[in-house]
């Protein structure tokens, strides 16, 4: 009895030692051996770019040809060049930048026990590389440097326009309201067009700085009592405007497909600049030139002219791009607005002396009520209307055309 429960207590010990054992032997190797490392780094092609697209691949097997060997880590490499892979166990190790099935470059690495993160680049600009570059890819690299160059310094320029298009669109912007000063804008563009002379874009905003100048200085001339139609300086600048949006217009309606948008915007900004220069027959076809570059937007276009020409005092070209206006777009309330102020001037007294506005303007103006009724110009309107003895109808309906 007593040598059997001897025999059972050995069995439970040797039970419970393998037990223990097994616990130390689970818990053992986290400590001793560790999760592996990190290995990053940049791959750069022998242009000296970020080399894009492919995969960094790590093997041990360093004695065997590239297709036997056995990768343990490969990382794509991203769309910067970078490539990042986790769990690089200790070791020395052939690492490939691989494209496809062939091989591109190839470094050491050795990662010891201690080491956490790690750092391989892979730079092909390197002479040993290049040396092993054939006559053909050699040659190839220099004919791809010489282009890459070109275009290098193409984007340069087009990086600094962009940002002198940005800065001169927020100076017009903050300039517009009081007519400020934008004769560094000038300079801005007119080097802009003398450095890429092939973009219409660049040729408008051009336009747009010459009339922004003109207006500064007729305003100025206002101020001062001084007539600006007798400036030679602001004739010169509208001038200047309008001979920088006529080759907008001519670069942007060029070719196959042409930058309609861009075109419509060039005949607007026109038609502003011959309405400043007392051309209302030019500027009418340029506004009519826009709305038919972009017949989606006509109502806008033709309600600019409309504006443009009322604000110059051209009443009966006023008046008749109003109603092309109001019949592009029926709810265009300032074309309302417009074509009543513009019939209304030809008001007359009838034989009883009584004021009697034109066919139309009581309407038109009824119209304006209806559709902008907290317009600031509504007082305005309410009291022509009584002067008219017309009753203020904010419901007045246009008829069917």
């Amino acid at each position: 009895m007593v040598k059997t429960m001897m025999a059972w207590k050995s069995s439970l010990l040797t039970r419970i030692t393998s037990l223990a054992g097994l616990a130390i032997f689970l818990v053992a190797p986290a400590f001793a051996q560790g999760t592996g490392a990190t290995v990053h780094g940049h791959v750069t092609n022998p242009a000296g770019q970020p080399f894009t697209n492919g995969d960094v691949k790590f093997t041990q097997d360093k004695t065997i040809p590239y297709k036997d060997e056995k990768f343990v880590n490969v990382a794509p490499i991203d769309k910067d060049g970078n490539y990042k892979t986790t769990g690089v166990k200790p070791g020395d190790y052939f690492v490939y930048v691989v494209q496809a099935d062939k091989t591109i470059d190839r470094l050491e690495l050795t990662v010891k026990s201690e080491d956490t993160d790690k750092t391989l680049d892979f730079d092909m600009t390197r002479e040993e590389f290049v040396k092993n570059m054939t006559p053909e890819e050699k040659k190839a690299l220099e004919e791809y440097k010489k282009k890459n160059a070109a275009v290098v310094s193409a984007n340069q320029v087009i990086a600094k326009l962009n940002a002198t298009l940005k800065t001169v669109r927020a100076d017009l912007a903050a300039a517009t309201p009081n007519k400020d000063d934008v004769s560094k804008d000038v300079a801005s563009m007119k080097e802009a067009v003398g450095a890429k002379p092939d973009v219409g874009l660049l040729w408008m905003t051009y336009g747009d700085t010459l009339l922004a100048q003109g207006r500064h200085l007729a305003d100025a001339d206002k101020k001062a009592g001084k007539s600006p139609a007798t400036d030679d300086d602001v004739t010169k600048f509208y001038t200047d405007a309008e001979d920088a949006y006529k080759k907008a217009v001519a670069l942007d309606s060029a070719g196959d497909k042409p930058n309609v948008v861009g075109e419509a915007a060039d005949y607007n900004q026109l038609g502003n600049t011959l309405t400043q220069l007392g051309k209302p027959d030019e500027a009418t076809a340029a506004f009519d030139s826009a709305a038919k570059a972009e017949p989606a937007k006509a109502g806008i276009y033709y309600k600019n002219e409309a504006a443009v020409l009322y604000n110059a005092g051209q009443m009966d070209a006023a008046l008749a791009a109003a109603e092309k206006a109001i019949t592009a777009d029926p709810n265009a309330a300032d074309a309302y607005f417009i074509k009543g102020q513009a019939l209304v001037t030809k008001t007359a007294p009838d034989a009883s002396g009584k004021l009697v506005a034109p066919a139309g303007c009581v309407e038109a103006y009824q119209k304006f009520l209806s559709l902008a009724p907290n317009d600031p110009k509504v007082p305005q309107v309410n009291e022509v209307l009584a002067s008219l003895g017309a009753k203020v109808d904010t419901k007045y309906k246009a008829g069917k055309k």
